[in-house]
């Protein structure tokens, strides 16, 4: 029997049996902490050093194996790994911190929820529709088991809970419009040529995992931690460009204020289509249905230069360089990551038909630490893979639609367009042979 399977059993019998915090954190997790592993031990991987030092770590893995040394020298009594799938299979494991290249964010989550643990994942959390779908769907099957976030550390700046706040209490009204935005480019020619060969202790056939072969090149690896993924997201097999950078958390803010959900249609432009690199300029336009917080609304995201119009010619949208506006019956809302503008319209545009909440959204904390408590109490995170799941499936579609350059209808509960087969096969993709999404 399965411990959760045992935990289940227990209370649902005269409720007289009290566990000790070890028995329900694994076999082996001394006092009440979690046994973890962290896949992907450099770049954003060393960005979680601090939050999982409280716990147990027992794993640790990256195709690079001088990026193991210094997380092997913090918890020597790891078991290392370069290989992300031998790491999963190891015993014990509670928990998992995934922070590898984006075009296996979707296969180490996956795998991790086949074997019931709890999931921190980088953004984003898949680089086609399916992918996202699948590891959405694996986690609504098991979310009174497992824990999960989505990594848009962002999430925790005070600002997102002032910006739902007046969104909620009604600062500008009905919403009906919602813009995102953000203003990187990196334009790239195409896939790098073949130069060189890569170096003994970087495991290259591993770091392409299950995209296409593409010839070793140094510059995939010539960024800085935490920044080497401009090196290569931007390659269509790589990643999803900014939608996949900058894009959630952006989006986060949006999504933070109005709710989820998928849309029923989808239409994009940008730069002319490269079979190789995704759009520097993108626009993507959104028809979200309501939801229990809202009514109907549309959803738009632009990039690379692109922008909404601004709401008064003395606002300069330009100069927020990732940012996100709400248009409403009575006003906008505008705002970044730590600060927020209203702009009340109208005759009556006095803001005496607003008022301001006693209660206050509490402080999230450290978003590693939500998590973290999660896994050990009541499973409930800000940036589950549901929440984050609908986020990147939607952007991922604006991909789809720019692709085929034209508006497509979109069933979110069976995950089919209905109206373009061209656009129907680009919400997915065939991987190397060897490699699963669901193993």
């Amino acid at each position: 029997m399965k411990r959760r399977d045992f935990l289940k059993s227990t209370a649902a019998g005269a409720g007289l049996l009290i566990l000790p915090q070890s028995m329900l954190l694994g076999a082996g997790a001394p006092s009440n902490k979690l046994n973890v592993a962290l896949i992907g031990t450099w770049g954003r991987g060393g960005a979680h050093f601090g939050a999982i030092s409280s716990e147990n770590v027992v794993a640790l893995c990256d195709i690079n194996e001088e990026h193991l040394a210094e997380p092997a020298k913090r918890w020597p009594n790891a078991k290392t790994y370069v290989d992300w799938r031998k790491c999963l299979d190891q015993k014990g494991i509670d928990a998992v911190v995934c922070s590898t290249t984006d075009f296996t964010h979707a296969f180490v989550a996956n795998w991790a929820l086949n074997r019931d643990m709890h999931v921190f994942c980088e953004k984003p959390l898949g680089n086609t529709v399916e992918e996202s779908r699948v590891v959405r769907a694996n986690y609504l099957k098991r979310r009174n088991r497992v824990a999960t976030q989505l990594g848009t550390q962002r999430h925790a700046n005070p600002n997102f809970n002032r910006t739902k706040e007046l969104i909620e209490d009604g600062v500008i009204g009905k919403v009906t419009d919602t813009y995102a935005w953000g203003n990187r480019q990196i334009p790239k020619p195409g896939y790098l040529p073949a130069q060189g060969e890569p170096p003994k202790h970087l495991h290259y056939d591993l770091w392409i995992g299950p995209v296409p072969f593409h010839p070793y090149n140094p510059e995939y690896f010539a960024g800085g931690p935490g920044a080497n993924c401009l090196k290569w997201n931007m390659y269509w097999d790589f990643g999803s460009g900014q939608i996949g950078d900058m894009g959630s958390h952006v989006m986060d803010l949006v999504w933070n204020a109005m709710g989820g959900g998928l849309p029923t249609t989808a239409e994009a432009k940008g730069d002319p289509f490269n079979p190789e690199v995704t759009p520097v300029m993108l626009e993507s336009h959104f028809t979200m249905p309501a939801n229990e917080r809202r009514g109907p609304i549309t959803v738009n995201w632009y990039q690379g230069g692109a922008m909404p119009r601004s709401p008064r010619p003395y606002v300069d949208l330009n100069k927020i360089g990732h940012g996100a506006m709400f248009k409403g019956s009575k006003g906008y809302l505008v705002c970044d990551f730590d600060s927020r503008l209203v702009i009340p319209f109208g005759d009556d545009a006095d803001l005496s038909y607003y008022h301001r909440r006693d209660k206050m959204l509490p402080p999230l904390g450290s978003f590693q630490k939500e998590w973290i408590n999660a896994c050990k109490g009541d499973l409930k995170t800000s940036v589950d893979f549901d929440y984050g799941g609908t986020m990147t499936e939607t952007m991922l579609l604006g991909l789809v639609a720019y692709r085929v350059g034209k508006k497509i209808d979109y069933d979110g509960a069976a995950g089919r367009v209905t109206n373009s087969d061209e656009a129907k096969a680009l919400l997915s993709k065939k991987y190397r042979d060897g490699w699963t999404l669901n193993g």
